[in-house]
């Protein structure tokens, strides 16, 4: 009984002691959060968020070559990662692992080639529209429009680079990396149609057996004052993506405040011929 004892006191002590090392599976093509550069750099508003978070942690990160993410969650899965980064909670991921409170939030966006009109995701029923595989608004997009001939990629480069080919009608992806892509030429022709209605808050992801490693991350992510995070954002998400709004949201948002406008004149008017008529 006592050796028991003794041996499940040195379990939980050896599962207080720190990791010797945190193994980091960065994304390989996921700009502009993470992704590798043309040296071969591993770059991106995650990877800067993470070396500010750094100081904090209680071991040494040591970042993994470059991955797609489908096979980043598979490994994850089997225990060879311990952090992830730009990530976003689902269900199916949750079952292996842990998140953190996001340290930035992006809408998905519907991609067609500018040489057609503007469509929506219903219109596309039965046609071919590309999204990234593992990638959490693929689960979303495949239950929501069934009727989708859904054809899973590794990156949304690869989706973008489809659409110009004309191999896809359209693919879905985060503005912001709809943004990057174009903004780095990497792809050209295409424009976003609308919004589909699911949004990216991007955290960083963490092995369920590590709740210290998460609770260092979190303190950190506290503790990152506005400005050095806004700074950050900033130097790789141009602020008119971050402000997307799809036009019929835009629409209904400017007819909602007409219609505001519109009732409050006409209960002032009301008030006021009461105040007239009861005026001697």
């Amino acid at each position: 009984m006592k050796t028991l004892l003794a041996l499940a006191l040195l379990g939980g002590m050896a599962s207080a002691v720190a990791q010797p090392e945190i193994r980091f599976a960065p994304e390989k093509d996921y700009g502009p959060f993470v992704y590798q550069d043309a040296q071969g750099q591993v770059v991106g508003l995650s990877i800067d968020i993470l070396e500010a978070l750094k100081p904090g942690l209680d071991s040494p990160v040591r970042t993994l070559p470059a991955q797609p993410l489908a096979e980043i969650l598979a490994a994850a899965q089997r225990g060879e990662v311990d952090l992830i980064s730009s990530l976003r909670p689902t269900p199916e991921r949750s079952v292996y692992l842990a998140f953190t409170t996001p340290y930035v939030q992006v809408p998905a966006v519907l991609v067609v080639r500018q040489s057609i009109s503007p469509a929506k995701l219903q219109d596309l029923k039965g046609q071919p529209v590309a999204v990234g595989q593992g990638y959490a608004v693929e689960a979303f997009v495949r239950q929501a429009y069934p009727e989708l001939k859904w054809q899973a990629v590794p990156d949304d480069l690869s989706a973008l680079q489809g659409v110009m080919a004309g191999k896809y009608q359209a693919a879905v992806a985060d503005i912001a990396s709809v943004s990057h892509l174009l903004r780095q030429q990497q792809v050209k022709g295409v424009q976003v149609s609308e919004a589909v209605g699911f949004d990216y808050p991007l955290g960083f992801a963490y092995r369920k057996s590590l709740p210290q490693l998460g609770r260092q991350l979190e303190v950190g992510l506290q503790q990152l004052d506005d400005g050095t995070r806004q700074r950050i954002i900033n130097r790789w998400i141009d602020a008119s993506a971050l402000q997307y709004e799809d036009r019929r949201r835009r629409v209904l948002r400017w007819s909602g405040l007409a219609l505001a406008l519109l009732a409050a004149g006409v209960l002032g008017g009301v008030a006021w011929r009461a105040r007239r008529k009861a005026t001697p």
